[in-house]
């Protein structure tokens, strides 16, 4: 009798076929919810940053302008270093670029209030450009 049970339970140790075919839908109806949630996570982060490196940018622009008494031509200006005369570079190479490897820009417009100067990211693709300020 308890040999008998025995056996029965080591015929039923696996998963069935239908079993696993349930687990696998409900596994690829979740990573199908999951996916689109989690890329526009990522597009939310992407835009976000570009808001903080406009940030970043606008400091180095003023910083330039302090320093040297005029704005930037452009932002490759500051990521220039003269050790000779002391002088840093304000941004790396590499924070002159947006998410998405597109240059930033400067437009050469200024805010009417704080004279923050306008900076413009080409955005996303197939997307609307994205600037610093906005009259």
């Amino acid at each position: 009798m308890i040999v008998r049970k025995q056996a029965e339970a080591l015929a039923r140790a696996a998963f069935t076929l239908m079993e696993m075919l349930v687990v696998v839908a409900i596994l690829v109806v979740l990573a199908g919810a999951a996916v689109p949630i989690y890329l526009n996570y990522l597009d939310n982060a992407k835009k976000d940053r570009v808001k903080a490196d406009f940030k970043v940018i606008e400091t180095a622009v003023q910083s330039y302008y302090i320093n040297t008494g005029a704005f930037p031509q452009n932002l490759r200006d500051l990521t220039k270093s003269d050790p000779q005369n002391g002088v840093k570079a304000l941004l790396e190479q590499t924070s002159i670029f947006d998410p998405w490897q597109h240059e930033y820009q400067l437009t050469g417009e200024f805010h009417p209030v704080s004279q923050k100067p306008k900076i413009m990211s080409q955005g996303p693709p197939g997307g609307p450009p994205m600037y610093s300020w906005v009259q």
